[in-house]
């Protein structure tokens, strides 16, 4: 059973079958060697980009039909009927299941808090949903393992979680823009109730929607990643983020604040850092602060919340991360 589970993550997860295609087009169709620093870049870059565009299709694809029984009402009215920590958790639970980057996530933050959601929930909702989502997990898993990925989504909802909470108890209500309360609230979604042809054109939608979005932060990723994987000095990596430099984690942090990507775009990089010998809690680290911290979300956060609240929402997530990063470097021989 485990040699086929194995088999089933390596062909499924890894496509190494893809990995010995593009080995073969490497070497045979563009004369190059894979174990070359030319050839490995593009090796890299061809396998990782294909890589990542099929698990997207198929896992948006899934995920996405599945998202269509939790349409924002209903995820709305399902937060109402809940209080206290519980329904920061099935907040954050809920955050995974919807495929957004954190921009797209603010109408959202602003039709819950119109509906007059507690902001512990919201914040709950807001830091989830474009830290952990059920797709990333697989992705995750087919770079690196399934512990690493579990761990990862496990460490992201608690984040979530306290965070929200946190936010909650510091009772700033008065410092989200008075236009988000009065924003009108919509609450005609049917309950649910439309069609499988319905939910199978939403759900392909979707996989157009989100790979039109996300394809050239893929490129990029993937790009960068076959740069720092064949071209960067592993010395230059390890000097300025190996695991044994105590500020890895807090560069890695600031590094990715001032980026925009989603988290399928930053993976490729952190799977390059990791092979030159980066700890993996400074990796993660990156690609939390790229997703939760990103600049144009918070200006675009700064337009529904005032100053304070939003620095108190930076500061907790921030901690957060860095405390996520030096938590893996320091445990990561059990998910190795």
């Amino acid at each position: 059973m485990r040699d086929i589970f194995i088999w089933l993550n390596d062909q499924l997860l890894r496509m190494q079958w893809l990995s010995d295609l593009v080995t073969l087009l490497v070497r045979d169709v563009f004369g190059l060697d894979p174990a070359s620093q030319i050839g490995g870049s593009v090796h890299f870059f061809i396998y990782d980009v294909i890589k990542i565009f099929i698990l997207l299709g198929v896992l948006i694809f899934t995920i996405s039909y599945v998202q269509s029984y939790f349409p924002p009402e209903r995820t709305r009215r399902i937060l109402g009927q809940r209080q206290g920590i519980g329904a920061n958790i099935v907040a954050a639970l809920l955050g995974t299941i919807t495929p957004f980057c954190s921009c797209s996530s603010i109408p959202l933050f602003i039709g819950f808090t119109s509906a007059g959601l507690p902001l512990a929930v919201t914040f709950s909702f807001l830091i989830s949903s474009p830290l952990v989502d059920l797709a990333s997990v697989i992705l995750l898993a087919s770079i690196f393992n399934w512990s690493i990925a579990l761990a990862y989504v496990v460490i992201g909802l608690v984040l979530a979680v306290l965070g929200g909470t946190l936010i909650g108890w510091l009772k700033l209500e008065d410092q989200v823009e008075a236009f988000v309360y009065q924003s009108p609230v919509t609450d005609h979604d049917n309950d649910g109730k439309i069609s499988r042809r319905e939910r199978l054109s939403y759900a392909r939608d979707q996989v157009i929607e989100i790979v039109h979005r996300v394809w050239i932060y893929v490129l990029i990723g993937v790009g960068i990643g076959a740069a720092i994987h064949n071209w960067v000095p592993e010395t230059f990596i390890s000097a300025l983020l190996g695991q044994d430099k105590w500020w890895s984690v807090l560069v890695a942090t600031l590094a990715g604040i001032p980026m925009y990507a989603d988290i399928f775009g930053t993976l490729p990089i952190a799977e390059a850092l990791v092979e030159k010998g980066v700890g993996l809690g400074t990796a993660l680290a990156f690609m939390m602060a790229v997703t939760a911290l990103s600049l144009p979300s918070m200006i675009m956060l700064k337009r529904v919340v005032k100053l304070p609240l939003l620095l108190v929402f930076i500061a907790i997530v921030t901690v957060g991360i860095i405390l996520i990063g030096y938590i893996f470097n320091a445990t990561a021989p059990l998910f190795v």
